[in-house]
């Protein structure tokens, strides 16, 4: 796993979740309110966002980490954001879900619940790429490179430029969605 950005405007959440989740991702970046979650997604790579439902004091409705999740969806749609919410509220969830969270978890969390989300989230975000388009992608690339002399590039691939002839002609395969 690579980077997770978690908001929270608890700092006492912020350092359990970073304890908790330290070892399971590479950089864990936080933030104690979410005004800057547009710059930070745009200056990092970040793999998902573990997002508080509710910044302001005495508030409990999670308008705000709705109105959060929007902005995020928008921006950066193939980022994946999971909801935590100190007030489990069932309606809550599902509104987050149709908003296009991946999941959501309710505090307190169960660490290993919560590491199996987070890996989950990511997972699904990830797009695999056929075998197919991976060859067809990288015999394009290796002609590129030798200008269209077939023969040298058959030969940087290690096979006959009868072969390479073959793989050229097949079609290539479309991306999955």
């Amino acid at each position: 796993m690579n980077t997770i950005l978690i908001v929270d405007d608890n700092t006492a959440i912020l350092t359990a979740l970073k304890i908790c989740l330290d070892g399971v991702f590479d950089r864990i970046i936080t933030l104690s309110t979410p005004d800057n979650i547009l710059t930070t997604l745009k200056q990092e790579h970040v793999d998902v966002v573990l997002l508080d439902m509710n910044f302001t004091l005495g508030v409990n409705s999670g308008q705000e980490g709705l109105l959060w999740l929007r902005t995020i969806k928008k921006l950066h749609p193939d980022v994946p954001v999971v909801l935590v919410t100190a007030y489990a509220d069932v309606k809550l969830a599902v509104r987050g879900l149709k908003t296009g969270a991946a999941d959501f978890v309710t505090k307190p969390w169960d660490n290993d619940e919560l590491i199996r989300v987070l890996k989950d989230a990511v997972d699904k975000s990830e797009v695999v790429v056929p075998l197919d388009q991976l060859e067809s992608e990288h015999v394009r690339k290796v002609v590129d490179k030798c200008h269209g002399n077939m023969s040298k590039a058959a030969e940087l691939l290690g096979i006959t430029r009868q072969t390479l002839y073959n793989k050229i002609k097949r079609p290539t395969p479309s991306p999955l969605p």
